[in-house]
């Protein structure tokens, strides 16, 4: 076996501990500098400076309804669950009738509801009959004769009759709701004008507006007919006056 000797050459001197460590030096030097070079380009990247204001506003109109929606339930109560239908179909048919005669056309009436229920005898010892609900949603054009409307409903009916919910409202608000979302968007621009002055800026084009849905409101209570009440008296209902309301948020650049 052939052993070779290679002993270092005088012109190749061995890295002494002082020249190691300056090239540490060097390239931990290069390496931070890369770092502050990538941070400073970052820094100047405009999406990490705030560039924008944010502002709300709500812009409210107020018309006048000219439209009813009502629903009328007629219940009706049996031993047997087909003699509570049959009882509760004419009492239906005699409240449709009664409405179509005072003026509301069949397209504005419909069956919203119907359910049979068992009803169940004191302390729980089974069942005793059968609960009939049939309701029908009519909508009113003529909101000065829905008094008159509800009162014959109820007549014709008798005692079965409840109405469960009535709503007023505005068959075409556009016009209003484009004036109500004018508002609104000028609200959003005083508003933000105001916090630019106070930060000492300029507003800019407008970045995003959206319109914020408004929150839904509560239903109305219902109203029950009771026997003693007077059948010549029609029930009064005025439609008053119904805000509408419109929600924006915007948001601004800023220079």
């Amino acid at each position: 076996m052939d052993l070779q000797w290679n002993p270092i050459r005088d012109s190749e001197p061995m890295p002494t501990f002082k020249t190691q460590h300056t090239i540490a030096t060097v390239a931990a030097a290069g390496f931070l500098l890369a770092l502050t070079g990538c941070a400073s380009g970052q820094s100047d990247s405009p999406g990490t400076q705030p560039t924008g204001i944010s502002s709300q506003g709500t812009g409210t109109i107020t018309g006048t309804p000219d439209t009813l929606t009502v629903v009328l339930g007629v219940q009706t109560q049996a031993a047997e669950a087909q003699a509570a239908l049959q009882d509760n179909s004419q009492r239906a048919t005699a409240l449709i009738d009664t409405l179509e005669s005072k003026g509301v056309a069949a397209e504005d009436i419909r069956t919203s509801e119907l359910s049979v229920n068992p009803t169940w005898a004191p302390g729980g010892a089974g069942i005793d009959g059968y609960q009939v609900t049939n309701q029908v949603t009519a909508t009113l054009h003529d909101v000065s004769q829905a008094g008159a409307v509800i009162d014959a409903a109820a007549s014709a009916t008798g005692d079965a009759v409840r109405v469960q919910q009535t709503s007023f409202s505005i068959s075409d608000d556009s016009e209003l709701r484009a004036e109500a979302r004018s508002r609104a968007v000028q609200q959003a621009q005083d508003q933000a004008r105001q916090m630019a002055e106070a930060a000492g800026v300029e507003l800019g084009r407008v970045r995003s507006i959206v319109e914020v849905p408004p929150q839904a409101a509560g239903s109305p209570s219902p109203y029950m007919r009771t026997p003693d009440m007077a059948l010549a008296d029609a029930v009064p209902i005025q439609p008053g006056s119904q805000e509408l309301s419109v929600n924006v948020a915007v948001t601004y650049d800023i220079r």
